[in-house]
């Protein structure tokens, strides 16, 4: 059977499981990409995520004998709450592996859809430790794992999502855009795209921190990647799936690289004009439009997939910050101060402007010495703004260093 029946198949057993959600047109983007703009909200889901339609596609296929042993997966979030409401659902036991870093809300959720079904274990302080540990266990009490992206069964369940998109869509769809992790819901979309509507471009979208599709795509085969930014923890995989590299190569259009701080914008301005709430992962497409040519989106019919919203409220201060440096409205510098009375007053009241305000400021007075170093943190109220705040500290005596734009020393200081 190839993965277009099994779509198909999955469709039929996710029937009465999971949401179909709505295809839904955003009027503020529509008019700002003068284009027809469809949110496909996949954050209406039961447990907030796509994730739940392959967990459940490939645990209510096992047999009797595989049930009766339990599944095995490892997790830091959706895929992991997607496979305990299954067991839930369908009276199996699962053993969920996470990091012990783990953040306790995340915990609560899994433990919540999954019930009496599931146990808990933490171990390590990331997600590979984790996983390595739950295909060890996986071995000994001869298990099914449950791969969250590399496994045909779920593929297909993340395929549905490709399937209620051409059912619901009134005209043609020009353009899907599609956040890409290990590539599973990429490979599902495009299978079923491929075949039903070929005329429809989908394009790829991944976070800049961890272009590992990106990467694969441009040497023509799989690539590890060394390391990830893992801020977008829902889309930063350092490997694609190897069968969903094969379903993506040739069917993706485009793959756009999104900035992580891009994303942190898209969160909070969804948040505070459209009062969505959509974690990093769900708001990679929207954020991808930006980076799209403009005269290619006018007048066409575009659907972003928005992926899931399990966003931690713990997170909120961090995600303004990146916007913040990625906007350019936060500054860093190590200052010099000469070490006399008055002189922060001097630099507030002859460098900073009306509106310029110091969030961060950490001195250590140094005995013996003329001058100290301070780490300031300032926000501006608009990104022209920075230019003349350099002048007027040069034009104050104030020796400085810029930190944004030295990452090793930025994430010493600052992280």
């Amino acid at each position: 059977m190839n993965l277009l029946e099994k779509i198909y198949e999955a469709s039929e057993r996710l029937h009465n499981v999971v949401v179909h959600t709505p295809l839904l047109k955003n009027t503020s983007l529509s008019q700002q990409y003068q284009a027809n703009v469809l949110l496909k909200r996949e954050d209406l889901q039961v447990v907030r995520s796509y994730k739940i339609r392959g967990a459940y596609n490939k645990i209510s296929q096992l047999t009797e004998e595989q049930k009766s042993v339990g599944v095995v997966c490892a997790s830091a979030g959706n895929h992991a709450q997607g496979v305990a409401f299954a067991c839930s659902e369908l009276g199996i036991t699962g053993t969920i592996f996470m990091p012990s870093t783990t953040p306790k809300q995340k915990i609560a959720q899994v433990k919540s859809f999954g019930g009496k079904q599931i146990a808990i274990l933490l171990i390590g302080d990331t997600f590979d430790d984790a996983q390595v540990a739950a295909h060890s266990f996986c071995n000994e009490q001869a298990a099914t794992f449950v791969h969250p992206f590399d496994d045909l069964e779920v593929i297909a369940g993340q395929g549905t999502v490709g399937l209620e998109i051409l059912e619901n869509a009134d005209n043609p769809i020009d353009y899907i855009f599609v956040p890409i992790g290990g590539g599973g819901l990429a490979a599902g979309i495009c299978t079923i795209v491929q075949e039903l509507s070929p005329t429809t471009k989908i394009i790829g979208v991944e976070p800049m921190g961890a272009p590992s599709m990106w990467t694969s795509l441009q040497a023509k085969e799989i690539k590890t990647l060394d390391t990830i930014d893992r801020f977008i923890d829902g889309a930063a995989v350092k490997r694609v799936g190897d069968q969903n590299f094969e379903f993506c190569r040739n069917v993706l259009h485009d793959v756009i690289l999104v900035p992580e701080g891009k994303v942190c914008s898209t969160i909070l301005k969804l948040y505070n004009e459209e009062a969505m709430v959509v974690e990093p992962a769900g708001a990679l497409t929207i954020s991808a439009l930006d980076l799209f040519d403009p005269n290619k989106l006018k007048d066409k019919n575009v659907v972003c997939v928005v992926s899931g919203s399990n966003n931690d409220i713990l997170r909120t201060e961090e995600i303004k910050e990146r916007s913040l440096l990625f906007e350019g409205l936060k500054h860093y510098f190590m200052i010099e101060f000469p070490q006399r009375p008055g002189a922060l007053k001097t630099f507030v009241s002859d460098v900073l402007g009306d509106s310029d305000d110091i969030t961060y400021f950490q001195f250590s007075k140094k005995t013996n010495k003329e001058s100290g170093p301070a780490i300031v943190g300032i926000e501006l109220k608009d990104k022209s703004d920075f230019r003349q705040l350099e002048k007027q500290m040069n034009a104050g005596g104030f020796n400085f260093t810029y930190l944004n734009e030295n990452p090793m020393l930025f994430a010493q200081l600052i992280g």
